[in-house]
Parts: structure tokens; sequence; C-alpha cells
């Protein structure tokens, strides 16, 4: 019965979240950072640190991806990203798990045609032996 009550306290310990840290809210403030610089750059070596190896990106007006996937676009040269910029984030920590809201806003070229998106994205970070990697990037469209 014991192990029980032990098993439930370490379940609701890591369901709550802890008020980040100072080290905790830069690090997600340089990752963001890292991240957006990357797109820009077409840097999918550095977006393959940070993406985990199971991401799954769901995002407004394109098929499911993973980081394969996501990785190819640049790759390929089929994306180039004019602006990639993110704000209104948020950060939770919640043991080995980080959520990170916030706003996109970008312009990416394909084809020779620019679009720019406005988003709210949700990124699932996962606190791996060697830093934080997004398992999961999700965004849809602003409201109007």
């Amino acid at each position: 019965m014991m192990w029980l009550a032990v098993s439930i306290a370490l379940v609701l310990w890591q369901a709550t979240p802890s008020q980040p840290s100072q080290a905790d809210l830069a690090t997600f403030e340089r990752l963001e950072t890292d991240w957006n610089t990357a797109h820009v750059r077409g840097d999918a070596d550095s977006l393959g640190r940070v993406f985990a190896d199971d991401l799954i990106v769901v995002v407004p007006g394109m098929r499911i991806m993973t980081k394969a996937d996501s990785l190819g676009m640049f790759t390929a040269g089929r994306m180039k990203f004019d602006r990639y910029e993110s704000s209104e984030t948020q950060v939770r920590v919640y043991a080995t798990t980080a959520i990170v809201t916030g706003r996109i806003r970008r312009t990416r070229t394909v084809a020779g045609k620019s679009t720019d998106d406005d988003w709210r994205f949700t990124k699932v970070y996962l606190r791996r032996s060697d830093g934080w990697q997004v398992v999961s990037f999700h965004a849809s469209n602003t409201a109007p």
C-alpha cells in the first residue's frame, strides 16, 4: 500500500508546474532565439540538435511532419525563411518536461511565393541527458 501512495505522490509532483527559475527562463529564451535564428539561416544541423528523434510537427496548411520531414525542408532548400520571430512566450516546467507557448510571426518563401504567417504555438520539450529537445511543435493561425 505504501508503494501506491508514493507512486501517486510522484505522479502528482511531476504534474504540478514549478515556477521556472531564472536559469530555466534564460535557457528557454536562448532556445527560442536559437530556434528562430536556425530557421532563418536554414541551419538544419542546429535544428537537428534541438529536434528530438521522435518529433511531431503540426502546423497549418502542411501534413504532419517528423524530424526527418522537417529537416528535409532545409536540406532540400524547398522553403526559406526571411523572418522568424517569437513573442508573448510563457514557460511552464514540469520536472523533466517544459511547455513553451507564444506567438510566431514569420515570412517564408516557397517556389518563389512569399507568405506571412501569424501563429500561436505550443512546444513540448523533454529534458534529455544532453539538454532540452522539442518532441512536439504545434501551431495554429491567430484569430483575425
